[in-house]
Order: C-alpha cells, then sequence, then structure tokens
C-alpha cells in the first residue's frame, strides 16, 4: 500500500503531498524535510529506492523517488508494493502530466492556477480553461491512486477518465443555469393587458396589479 506521495524541488519546497494515512499537519511537514535530505544524498548512479524515514515507518517502508530536472517524485510505500512497479508508476504518472500541461515543469505546479489541462478532444489535444491547475493535477493523481491503492496504470485510461469528469462538470454548468435562463424568458414574454376592474352584473372584481410579483 502506497503510504504518502511526495513530490519537492531540488531546495526540498512541497510542490504536491498527499498522504493517505493519518499524521498531524507539523509531523507531515518534517517528513518532507526528513525524505528530502534522504533522497538529496543520494548519488544519482545507485538504486532509486531506499528504507523509509524514522517519522514513517523505518524499515518497515520503502521510499521509492524518480528525479525529473528540478522535481523529485517520492512514493513511500509498504512492503507489499514492488519497487519496480511503483518506478513504473511514477513514470507513468509523470507522463500523463507531462501530456495533460504539454511539457510539465515545476513552474507548472506553481502558476498559472486558472489553467486546466489541454484534454483529449476527438483525437487531438486541445486546451479547455475550465477549472484550477492544481485541482487538475489531483485529479490526475486520483485517478492513479485512490486511498493509498493503485487504481489505474495505462495513461490512455486515465486521461479518458479526466475528460469524462471535465465533459460532467461542462454538463452541470449548462443545467445550473437553466432556471435562470426559464425566468428570464418568462419576463420577457409579452402579455396582453389584463383589465383592471371587471364588472359582472352588480358584482365588481378588482384585479391585483401582478407586475410586482414579477
Amino acid at each position: 500500500m502506497i503510504q504518502a506521495i511526495l513530490v519537492f524541488n531540488n531546495h526540498g519546497k512541497p510542490r504536491l503531498v498527499r498522504f493517505y494515512q493519518r499524521f498531524p499537519e507539523e509531523i507531515q511537514q518534517q517528513i518532507v524535510r526528513e525524505t528530502f535530505h534522504l533522497v538529496l544524498k543520494r548519488d544519482d548512479n545507485i538504486c532509486n529506492f531506499l528504507e523509509g524515514g524514522s517519522l514513517i515507518g523505518g524499515a518497515d517502508y520503502k521510499l521509492i523517488y524518480r528525479h525529473y530536472a528540478t522535481l523529485y517524485f517520492v512514493f513511500c510505500v509498504d512492503s507489499s508494493e514492488s519497487e519496480l512497479g511503483i518506478l513504473d508508476l511514477i513514470q507513468v504518472f509523470v507522463e500523463t502530466l507531462d501530456k495533460c500541461f504539454e511539457n510539465v515543469c515545476e513552474l507548472d505546479l506553481i502558476f498559472h492556477m486558472d489553467k486546466v489541462c489541454p484534454l483529449l478532444e476527438q483525437g487531438s489535444w486541445k486546451t479547455e480553461f475550465r477549472t484550477c491547475q492544481a485541482t487538475c493535477v489531483h485529479y490526475i493523481l486520483q485517478e492513479v491512486v485512490m486511498g493509498g491503492m493503485v487504481l489505474e496504470t495505462n495513461m490512455n485510461e486515465i486521461v479518458a477518465q479526466i475528460e469524462a469528469q471535465n465533459r460532467l462538470e461542462k454538463s452541470e454548468g449548462g443545467l445550473s443555469a437553466a432556471p435562470a435562463r426559464a425566468v428570464s424568458a418568462v419576463k420577457n414574454i409579452n402579455l396582453p393587458e389584463i383589465p383592471r376592474n371587471i364588472n359582472i352584473g352588480d358584482l365588481n372584481i378588482k384585479v391585483p396589479n401582478l407586475s410586482q410579483f414579477v
């Protein structure tokens, strides 16, 4: 099972943090710092997994990581997970981010928070601005890992699910606007003038002014 997913830069600044077991916020920050120092001191020529830090389980857990440009992607897992399998999973996650954000970099995780990823539409990648970029990163991660369990390892399936989610959000946005459009249409209907008094023999009926209710 995956216990935590940490993404930080070469200076230890966290860019994405997701814990799948409960830790106080202060302990989470300490785990990020400890993990950074454990990973940073490793040479590029040695394997990409090591024992977990003391704060997150020690020898009972493993830290499996990949280093891309200025970012470290670190998965903390228990002994039930395969080291090579998690390395491949990190590669799938990063390639999906790269496909969605078109050559993803560290700045994509910091700035342009009003930009969503370009989604696959009719066989081509197209940019559509619908939600914040950070939310989209978490959407992608949730399609890969949920509750510490691996859900999907196929990049095309992950992208298809994200596209379906955005289509659903778009349709819900259209439904939520329907009542306002209906009210506007009713207000614009030209109704004939209603008589203010109706006389039936000796009976006189006064019709109230309905405009105050529109």
